[in-house]
């Protein structure tokens, strides 16, 4: 009962006109009161910020901050994928098929996370994690691997919770909210980043401008409030480090696994 009444209090708040009122007030002057405390709430290490924080304008200002220099070193070792965020790992492993099974006990199929997109086919028996940002992250999301990018699509969806009652209890929330999907190519293949709205999060945004060859651990895009990134290998080109599984933490720029040699 308690469930199902959660369940379709979140049915009705996934609505992207709540999440639009939430944006339009984190992004107002008025919010700015609000960073110290949201600050404590989270356990946000301040220092690392690249501003002081009554240099942000914003709530959002300050959710969407940059580090300062040489907080996330990007691993430079040759033919490395490295995390494009810093998140919680809450799904990986083998597609098989073109199933990603049992992230939080749903499965989903690599052609609707990539909305039918005729790339699906590259990934029917590649790589995948599911990383998640708590409001606790930084939320700026970086490029995987040194390539170049070959497609974007904007996917508008509902804005479901991707935490753990949302991926567990909601139905298949990461292929039925908003996304933004990246497609790039590398030196090994091909790879997908699936950037996942969520609620309160008024938008996901390219950085700008937006380079069409970026380097490992450019900037690429950010979240305004906490969501998850899906990222996609393309069959047969990506070995995964041994060490990583469900429950762990990476922090942007940290290697995920290796670049198969073709």
């Amino acid at each position: 009962m308690t469930k199902s009444f959660f369940r379709l209090l979140t049915e009705l708040s996934s609505r992207k006109t709540i999440s639009r009122l939430t944006g339009a007030f984190a992004k107002s002057r008025a919010s700015r009161s609000f960073i110290p405390r949201f600050a404590k709430i989270y356990g946000i290490r301040i220092e690392d910020a690249e501003k002081k924080l009554s240099e942000y304008a914003s709530l959002n200002d300050f959710f969407t901050r940059r580090l300062k220099t040489g907080l996330r070193p990007v691993d430079v070792a040759p033919h490395k994928i490295v995390s494009p965020v810093d998140a919680a790992i809450t799904g990986m492993g083998p597609i098989s098929e073109g199933l990603i099974l049992n992230v939080k006990g749903q499965d989903y199929t690599v052609e609707e996370l990539l909305n039918h997109s005729p790339r699906t086919v590259n990934y029917t028996n590649g790589f995948y994690y599911v990383l998640y940002l708590s409001p606790t992250d930084y939320h700026r999301i970086h490029t995987p691997v040194e390539g170049t990018i070959i497609e974007k699509e904007h996917v508008p969806g509902r804005v479901y919770p991707v935490n753990e009652f949302g991926l567990r209890h909601m139905r298949r929330v990461l292929s039925r909210n908003e996304r933004l999907i990246t497609y790039m190519q590398h030196e090994g293949g091909e790879l997908a980043v699936v950037k996942v709205g969520a609620m309160n999060v008024s938008s996901i945004q390219y950085v700008s401008p937006l380079p069409e060859q970026p380097g490992r651990g450019d900037e690429l895009a950010y979240f305004e409030f906490g969501s998850t990134v899906v990222l996609l290998m393309e069959s047969g080109t990506f070995e995964g480090r041994k060490d990583l599984q469900v429950g762990s933490k990476v922090k942007m720029g940290e290697a995920l696994g290796t670049i198969k040699e073709s």
